[in-house]
Parts: C-alpha cells; structure tokens; sequence
C-alpha cells in the first residue's frame, strides 16, 4: 500500500501534519505558528485532508476514529469540538473529500462510506467486495468515486450509488490509483509490476510493464504536455515519467529517474509546472525539472522521508520524515530553487 497521508495543505497554504505519536498541527508555514488539533495520544494517525474550500479538516487512523474539524477561515482555527465517527476494531487508512462538495469518502475494509459534510450524515456504504480497499480517489468533477483493490477498480455514480458500479478489471491488486486533472485519464499501479492506464469512459487499457516492483505512487501533472498531462511512477528505487504518444491511439514512452539510492516513497508535481518531487528512504528529496533532469536535492535526514505534498500555490514543498518529523521548504523569490 501507500505511504500514509500525514502532511496536508488546505487551499490558501495553511499547513496540517502529523507527528509519529498522533499529535495533529495546523501549521502557518510562514510564521511557524502552530494550531494544536490533537494532543499526543500514542495512537498513529495514517490518513490526513483538507475538503476543497479549507472549511473542514479529516483525520482518521488506528484507533478506528475518523475526526472532522469545522474551521474558521482565514485562521483555521477549530470553530467547535470534531464530529467523531467511530468505527471499533477497524483501521481507517484511506480518505478523500470531493473536489467540488463537502463529502468525505473513506475505506473501512471492504467497505467504504461518504460522509455529507454539510448535512452531517453518511449517504452511502459501498461494497467493494474482493478485498480490503486500497485506494480511492474522486474524479476531480466530483461526479465519480474510483474504489480500488483485488481485480479491479470500481467507478460509482455520485448521483446514483445505488446502481452498480463500472468495473475495470485487473489481474493482480490495484495498490494506488489516480485521475489526471483533465479527468481523461484513470491509472493504477498494480500489485504485480504493472501500470494500466485508462480512458476513463473506456475499458480498454495500456498495460506497462517491467517495473522493479509494485508501482506504489503516482502523481500527475496538472499541466498538458502534447497529448495528455505528464503521468509520474514510483516502484522501488526508480521514478519513472511516462508521456503521451502524439496520436490518439498510440501508447506512452518511458522516461527512467534513477538518482535515489533507496525506496522512493513520494512523488507529486509542483502546481501549474511540470517540476516533479521525488521523496526516498534514502533521506533526499530530488526537484526534477520538466520532469526530465535533476535540478536540487534537498537533503534531509538518514533516517528518510515518507510523504510529500505540495502547497496549492507552489511556493512552498513540506516532506515528512520516517520518524514523524517534518521539514518544510519554500521557493526563493527569483524562481531558481528551494531552501
């Protein structure tokens, strides 16, 4: 599976993280204030997200608890006390709010549930069936919910949830999956070295393959590069970008990233660019322009970064360290590089 999601930006750059013990911070990156959310409970928090209008805060993790925090913009500070859904002997692992809505949706096994925000009450259970969910992702018009894990990714209606969902078959597991922000694109890195990449209205994929392992990230630019957004891959060591071929129906070239000495374990493009970060074990995170060639490497710490996230803006890049620690670092104001 993922590494888990404990770094966070709401929209206008304020800053959630994660310390190894389950505290929760509300962090303003450029004054280093602090907003506690949750003391240290000794308990991990494995998954972290802002909705799309930073008015709400999710949290949830082994202690079976999903808590959502209202808050008061532009501070972020909690308005009142979180709702808490519990869910006892379950590990909540996975979470995503709709782009477009105040709706939470998050894995509970086989299941997953949304949650309405506004309505405070959950409007669905969802059945995934083969396995324990491994990921799910909205597609960024908030008209779909992609649920993946053994043999398949399965694609609800928001507006119908009742029927029963699309079906993309897999051969092994889907461990992540992602939609390019044109929404064109459904992917998944597969259990068994793969990527399928689809057309998100066909069920006929292109299939990579020749990975040194599972493919555990993927990121997507959110600008077009020729025929599609640039699609970036983590498996083991490697980063690999993949680009679209200029005709429609052709596939995808391959691009090796090969700088990390130690397991990859985050990778997302800077907003509104195609520069890609890359997060490993081996303490590093390394800026790729165009997604081709190394620009920085930010050192960090041996003991190795687990997550990585982007604020909206670009301006600023927070990495997470293996211990619970976090390091955040902000573009210089001519543009050439980050300290």
């Amino acid at each position: 599976m993922r590494e888990n999601q404990t770094i966070a930006w709401s929209a206008n750059d304020a800053l959630a993280i994660v310390s190894a013990a389950g505290e929760i911070l509300l962090v303003n990156p450029e004054t280093q204030a602090e907003i506690i959310l949750q003391e240290a409970n000794g308990q991990s928090i494995d998954c972290l997200a802002f909705s799309a209008d930073g008015h709400y805060i999710a949290a949830g993790g082994q202690s079976g608890q999903l808590f959502i925090w209202p808050l008061h913009l532009p501070t972020h500070s909690p308005i009142h006390p979180p709702t808490l859904l519990s869910y006892p002997r379950t590990w909540l692992d996975r979470l995503t709010w709709n782009p477009t809505r105040n709706e939470l949706a998050f894995s509970l096994g086989r299941y997953a549930q949304v949650w309405d925000a506004e309505a405070a009450e959950i409007v669905t259970t969802l059945q995934f069936e083969n396995s324990s969910i491994l990921d799910l992702v909205w597609h960024p018009q908030g008209s779909h919910l992609m649920v993946s894990g053994h043999q398949g990714v399965k694609i609800w209606h928001r507006d119908d949830w009742d029927a029963d969902p699309t079906v993309r078959e897999i051969a092994a597991a889907g461990v992540a999956i992602a939609l390019s922000p044109d929404g064109q694109y459904l992917a998944s890195g597969n259990l068994d070295h793969t990527l399928l990449v689809w057309p998100f209205d066909s069920a006929d994929p292109w299939q990579m393959r020749g990975f040194p392992g599972k493919v555990r990230q993927l990121a997507w630019s959110d600008i077009t590069v020729g025929q599609a957004p640039l699609l970036a891959t983590a498996s083991s060591t490697d980063v690999i970008v993949w680009r679209k071929q200029s005709d429609a129906s052709d596939g995808w070239n391959a691009e090796v990233l090969d700088l990390h000495e130690q397991r990859v374990n985050a990778i997302a493009f800077q907003p509104g660019s195609t520069l890609l970060a890359a997060a490993a074990e081996d303490g590093r995170v390394c800026l790729w322009s165009k997604a081709r060639q190394a620009t920085q490497i930010l050192e960090g710490d041996p003991q190795g970064f687990s997550t990585l996230a982007w604020s909206p803006s670009g301006q600023w890049l927070a990495a997470g360290r293996r211990q619970g620690e976090w390091l955040i670092w902000k573009q210089s104001n001519r543009g050439k590089g980050f300290g």
